[in-house]
């Protein structure tokens, strides 16, 4: 059978038209909006001046507290601070030892070297590429005082085991599920399973406001003291001049927690439909010589598929280039993209590090620097919004790419 011409060697691309945009919207978030700027409170303080207007604020966390099955959520200005403000109320302090995957973005170690504190890179599992908690009691010292798994892409990290090792060692458990809002391990919601959990709200995620974040706890101690540090050191209970501790104004504003309202109605929908096109793309690539698929944990009950990841075989990258397979599965109208950077290999990260321990910190992460180096490839959640046709445009090109290698 003779080989389809590539598109970058001049053929016909696969795909002609496009994904689907992202953000979404209509009138609900028009109209939410217009509420808030006519109300007159547009900030996370200050009075209502229309008596008929409920504000934004409150409603939100409520909303994204229960669907997390949390009892707590504090909003804050963005996923990178939610994770710093959770770590600081969760006692970390600076120069203490946090445990994160080195294959993440950036903000999971840098909101720890914000205040101080030091990420300890611990690698991942091959199959899954979530952090490996048979790999993290390794890492503990006396210093360690919290591990940060990452629900990457929208999977949940392995939170049995991790809170496990956790309790043994007395740590606390901060949920990175900034890709995750929706998602459930063995049945729970993410973001309550361990002593905290943080969310970003950040334009690119599946539920967005354009920037924003969440916090969520069970523990209402822990709950007080992460409100306390985004509001300046205010308790809820006292004068509004008394500042109990030094905190900072992390709040988010009215404008955001509507969009975030609105969008909130469209979630479930747009999780089914994400759902049914990854399934179908999994059945798809699963059937190309040279391709795998990222696999998910049995106990993963539910996948937010903030990311679709898939790589390139082990037995194939010796003779395929990750960024030729790229630009050309691109020529063909499909927006794969390479990925994240390790972090043990960030010069930000690893100079910062330096700078603050007083030396450098040789950390061994075969697995992410080989799978980033050679073979993880993503989708991002948009394209799960398009029609099945898509889902087998997406393989066809794929296909195409592999074999004419």
């Amino acid at each position: 059978m003779e080989k389809s011409t590539l598109a970058v060697e001049g053929g016909v691309p696969v795909r002609k038209v496009g994904f689907p945009a992202w953000p979404i919207f209509g009138p609900m978030e028009e109209q939410l909006i217009l509420d808030v700027i006519r109300s007159g409170k547009w900030g996370g303080t200050g009075t209502v001046h229309s008596p008929e207007y409920t504000p934004k604020l409150p409603e939100m966390e409520r909303r994204f507290a229960d669907l997390h099955d949390a009892t707590h959520a504090i909003s804050v200005v963005n996923g990178t601070v939610a994770i710093t403000v959770a770590l600081q109320a969760a006692g970390v302090k600076p120069g203490d030892e946090v445990i994160v995957p080195p294959y993440t973005f950036i903000a999971t170690a840098a909101a720890a070297l914000a205040f101080g504190a030091i990420p300890v890179f611990v690698d991942i599992e091959e199959d899954t590429l979530l952090l490996d908690p048979d790999q993290v009691a390794g890492a503990i010292t006396s210093r360690t005082k919290a591990i940060i798994p990452v629900h990457l892409a929208g999977a949940p990290a392995n939170m049995s085991r991790i809170n496990e090792v956790a309790a043994v060692h007395k740590l606390r458990v901060i949920e990175d599920a900034a890709q995750a809002v929706g998602a459930s391990w063995e049945g729970r919601r993410v973001g309550a399973i361990g002593d905290f959990g943080t969310f970003s709200l950040q334009s690119s995620k599946n539920l967005n406001s354009g920037e924003g974040g969440i916090i969520l706890t069970n523990n209402p101690e822990l709950a007080e003291i992460a409100w306390s540090l985004c509001n300046v050191g205010r308790s809820r209970s006292g004068a509004w001049y008394q500042h109990d501790r030094i905190g900072q104004n992390y709040r988010m504003t009215e404008l955001q927690a509507a969009i975030a309202l609105a969008q909130m109605s469209r979630l479930e929908e747009q999780m089914l439909l994400r759902e049914s096109n990854a399934k179908l793309l999994t059945e798809l690539l699963g059937q190309i010589d040279g391709i795998t698929v990222v696999k998910t944990d049995p106990r993963v009950t539910r996948h937010a598929n903030h990311l679709y990841m898939f790589k390139l075989d082990s037995t194939v990258t010796a003779r395929i280039d990750k960024n030729d397979f790229i630009r050309k599965v691109n020529a063909e109208g499909i927006p794969i993209s390479y990925g994240y950077v390790p972090l043990n290999r960030n010069e930000a990260i690893v100079n910062a590090t330096r700078a603050l321990t007083g030396e450098d910190r040789p950390y061994n992460c075969p697995v992410s620097e080989r799978l980033s180096d050679k073979e993880v490839l993503w989708l991002s959640q948009n394209v799960l919004l398009a029609d099945e046709q898509a889902m087998h445009d997406i393989a066809a090109a794929i296909r195409k790419v592999m074999e004419s290698y």
